[in-house]
């Protein structure tokens, strides 16, 4: 059997949040063909007990606890260096020294580097075939915050994302192919990187839907008077705590009012105090963590992704489609997602629209409670098995 290289930075499991469930798919597609050796990080500490399922998928592995503090301290080193701050961040040494005995002992055939900021473990490997997975143009994403943050931070951001363009633009000039979420952030990064435009393109993200499906039974999270708008997401990732304050704060109020019984519901991990005070308004409900998400979406009477920065595609947005549930979302949120055929998904993104949109919904069912269209586009454009048939055509190329 073969054998690869796999670069994460974050460990692929449990496919729990975006970037984890694209790479856990990864790995999982090309363990059937392959002896893959995985190099990654764990910066959870619940994570640690997957160690035996990602294991399972795997030949050698080297997990390493990066402490998201430490990792801070330690990127300041870019500034000194002239680098993007995300490089030193997910430096590590033994990293390092692992990768090269893979490298010295195994018979790889290639390298698959999830994420830019794991490249500079694999810059030197000339020798063996590279594929890079950039997943967005995260350079974009850091210049988007730039713009909503005040000094010192937006010029912090700002220099992340021309720092970070640079180092991305001369990763895809090294290796030999370089794989975005999406058409739309591959002809991004065409744009900002032409020189490399040939060896560009797309891996779009899959939806398990035989998961996700609605027509599986599950209890009822909300009570029967309620009308639950549901945000699904970590909500310690600052583009999802940005969407849901806004929503709270510039829309939902105006729902209420008109709407007593509507509530809405933000479903997700880890939020942060910015998100849990929200639950202190009136109809707002924060959950935390919960064990089992497919319960929020299939009694939702509307999904909704207020999301006014965002790269690539947003799982929240095919899985609830998955579910069959109608969805409301920004443009931002739509970016990734080609829109075929007739579908119940409306885009907003002013608080107006947002307001009008819902209270349509709300009082005469302006979007049915149950979209087969949602599910059937899904099933269609975005199942893993069809999509991951890419990347075996990468490997085998010459």
């Amino acid at each position: 059997m073969k054998e690869l290289l796999f670069l994460a930075h974050r460990i692929p499991y449990p496919p729990n949040k975006g970037d984890k469930i694209r790479s856990y798919h990864l790995l999982k597609h090309l363990a059937q063909s392959y002896r893959v050796h995985l190099g990654a990080f764990v910066d959870d500490a619940h994570d640690w007990r997957y160690l035996p399922d990602v294991q399972a998928f795997c030949g050698e592995t080297c997990l390493l606890p990066l402490v998201p503090g430490r990792a801070k301290l330690r990127s300041l080193k870019g500034f000194i260096t002239g680098t993007a701050l995300s490089l030193p961040y997910y430096f590590n040494p033994a990293m390092r020294a692992w990768v090269q005995r893979i490298v010295r002992e195994r018979p790889l055939s290639g390298v698959l580097v999830f994420s830019s900021a794991m490249a500079q473990y694999a810059e030197k490997l000339d020798g063996l075939k590279r594929v890079i997975d950039f997943v967005d143009v995260d350079s974009d994403k850091w210049l988007q915050y730039a713009a909503r943050k005040k000094w010192p931070l937006s010029w912090i951001y700002r220099r992340e994302g021309n720092q970070l363009l640079t180092y991305d633009r001369a990763i895809a000039r090294r290796f030999d192919h370089s794989l975005f979420v999406s058409e739309h952030e591959a002809s991004l990064f065409k744009q900002l990187a032409p020189e490399v435009a040939d060896k560009v393109g797309a891996l779009e993200n899959g939806v398990d839907t035989e998961f996700f499906d609605v027509a599986n039974t599950y209890p009822n999270p909300y009570s029967d008077d309620e009308e639950a708008l549901v945000f699904t997401g970590a909500m310690d990732y600052w583009a999802n705590i940005d969407a849901v304050s806004w929503f709270s704060r510039e829309v939902f109020p105006a729902i209420h009012a008109g709407r007593p019984q509507a509530r809405f519901y933000i479903v997700g991990a880890r939020p942060t105090e910015a998100v849990r005070i929200l639950a202190r308004q009136e109809g707002v409900v924060v959950t935390g963590a919960v064990k089992e998400i497919r319960p929020y979406l299939a009694h939702a009477r509307l999904v909704v992704a207020p999301l006014r920065i965002a790269r690539g595609v947003q799982n929240k947005v095919l899985e609830a489609m998955a579910m069959a549930k109608p969805v409301l979302a920004t443009t931002p949120a739509m970016d990734g997602i080609e829109k075929v055929g007739e579908l119940d998904l409306s885009i907003a993104d002013t608080a107006e629209e947002w307001v009008q949109w819902i209270g349509a919904v709300l009082r005469n069912g302006a979007l049915p409670n149950r979209s087969p269209n949602n599910r059937a586009f899904v099933r269609e454009r975005h199942s893993w098995q069809r999509n991951l048939s890419r990347l075996d055509e990468l490997w085998e190329a010459a």
